[in-house]
């Protein structure tokens, strides 16, 4: 399908509540063409953003080896900090320049996806830490609900499609510091990589780096104004609708050489399904124009270790 607009224009996700269907048709059109959408009037208050982002500096600004006490070696980055240098892009042998902290969903005692999603860690040397960020899972969380249902609009399925498919998910909140670079540094601060999961709700791309692979091959910035969300598809999700909704290459760039000194930081949310939901091509995705590409149906969570060894967190 050929693109149908040139630029990546924001859509307001009030406009779901008057005219779900005609939201619905403009994501959906945005994803189609660009694996990406804008998103303003998402309902995550401001306070809380602002809240969010500056406990995310204070935490980065931490000592080095305070920040490394909560590492787990082992872990996948599933939770805690990921130390500057250790993710890399699928295939390549260059790690990012980023260090990050995972937060996920909290689960019950006894909960039948404890195998899968061990409990969040929190720092003690910030005070608010865990009901912010608590705080602000829950409020990615509910804007990704309703995006989900935008999509499963435009996919003609039933609004409530994806309910269940998210239900207890293992969504994971990242929290992520671009540390200045070095005039001379070989790598970039994310390199070209697609996301794993569902969909992906990110703040904080207002600060210039970001950047997707247009379908001719050409790179276009990324550049939402202040407290929108870039929201881009997911490789499950890809998976899912038979390459109906493209999971674009995107990276962060480093920044011009006026800006090199400033570090850049970011928070995205990875909303993932549940991890024993099958991902299984949706047969409304597939005629003889675009037969079954993923005839082999993979449950969430063995999708999601296999993109892990991958990218060199497990």
């Amino acid at each position: 399908m050929n693109q149908t607009q040139d630029t990546l224009a924001a859509v307001s996700l009030a406009m779901a509540d008057d005219n779900p269907d005609g939201f619905a048709e403009r994501i959906g059109r945005s994803f189609t063409d660009w694996g990406f959408a804008v998103v303003a009037d998402h309902g995550i208050p401001a306070e809380l953003i602002e809240r969010a982002e500056a406990m995310s500096r204070a935490f980065f600004a931490l000592p080095e080896e305070v920040k490394r006490a909560y590492h787990i070696p082992g872990g996948g980055g599933a939770r805690g900090y990921t130390p500057f240098g250790t993710e890399s892009a699928k295939d390549s042998d260059i790690q990012d320049l980023k260090e990050f902290w995972h937060i996920g969903r909290d689960l019950p005692a006894g909960h039948k996806f404890e195998p899968y999603m061990p409990p969040n860690i929190w720092p003690k040397e910030l005070d608010g830490f865990r009901e912010t960020y608590r705080e602000m899972y829950a409020a990615f969380d509910k804007a990704g609900a309703r995006i989900l249902e935008a999509i499963a609009r435009f996919l003609e399925l039933s609004p409530d499609f994806f309910v269940d498919t998210v239900r207890d998910g293992n969504s994971v909140m990242r929290l992520i510091h671009y540390p200045p670079v070095p005039e001379d540094s070989p790598a970039v601060r994310a390199g070209a990589h697609e996301d794993i999961n569902t969909i992906t709700l990110l703040i904080g791309a207002e600060e210039a780096g970001l950047e997707l692979l247009d379908r001719k091959g050409d790179w276009r910035a990324v550049t939402p104004k202040a407290g929108e969300l870039a929201v881009n598809i997911g490789d499950m999700l890809q998976r899912l609708t038979n390459d109906r909704l493209p999971s674009t290459t995107h990276r962060v760039v480093n920044p011009a050489p006026e800006r090199r000194g400033f570090s850049r930081y970011s928070m995205p949310f990875f909303l993932h399904f549940r991890p024993d939901y099958l991902i299984e091509t949706l047969p409304s995705c597939i005629d003889e124009e675009h037969p079954n590409r993923y005839p082999e149906p993979i449950t969430a969570h063995d999708y999601l270790q296999q993109r892990l060894r991958e990218i060199g967190l497990i």
